[in-house]
């Protein structure tokens, strides 16, 4: 199966600085496969035949802090996840000079419908749930208006990671693209 990490908080601000060819390095160690890594904060994709997701976090959280000596928070997603997210994403919400949009990740304990209740979202800000995440849009300008702004320290933000929509984007091609590669493999 072909699944990404998502590391919560590394390399954010020059806090939890973890070397990301050290990380790809100990996840073939734990025995991962075709292990890529994308951008600095946290991003990895790899292949296991491993199919309990808390079981591979346990192993990722702890070998981090192991070799990293930082605890820190760890979601992974398998491909069909990704692909899912990214086919509720609306093809105009972008990332760029005008817009905002970011995905929010959500922890088991805060994968509900019933979050959205808990934002006190405003009317400038769109938001989308899906199984696994929120989709957030809003405009550049209104941002310091967003409740997503006002997130940052609350108890629903420590059960979260982000990442802004062209991140996601690429991430679901990468894996879309290791999908593609084993599928031409087994016909070979």
């Amino acid at each position: 199966m072909i699944y990404v990490a998502l590391l919560r908080g590394i390399n954010v601000g020059g806090n939890n600085k973890v070397d990301m060819k050290k990380l790809k390095t100990r996840f073939e160690s734990l025995g991962f496969k075709n292990v890529e890594t994308y951008i600095n904060s946290g991003n990895i994709i790899f292949e296991t035949d491993k199919q309990n997701q808390n079981a591979i976090v346990g192993e990722i959280e702890t070998a981090i802090k192991s070799d990293f000596e930082l605890s820190i928070k760890v979601l992974v997603r398998d491909f069909t996840s990704i692909q899912h997210i990214c086919e509720k994403l609306p093809d105009t919400w972008v990332k760029n000079e005008l817009m905002r949009t970011d995905i929010m990740f959500l922890w088991e304990n805060m994968d509900s419908p019933q979050i959205i209740e808990q934002l006190q979202l405003k009317p400038v800000d769109n938001v989308i749930y899906t199984p696994g995440a929120l989709l957030w849009n809003v405009a550049d300008k209104d941002y310091d208006n967003s409740a997503l702004f006002k997130l940052v320290g609350t108890k629903t933000y420590k059960h979260i990671t982000i990442r802004n929509v062209n991140t996601v984007r690429n991430l679901y091609q990468i894996m879309l693209d290791k999908k593609q590669k084993i599928s031409i493999l087994r016909k070979n």
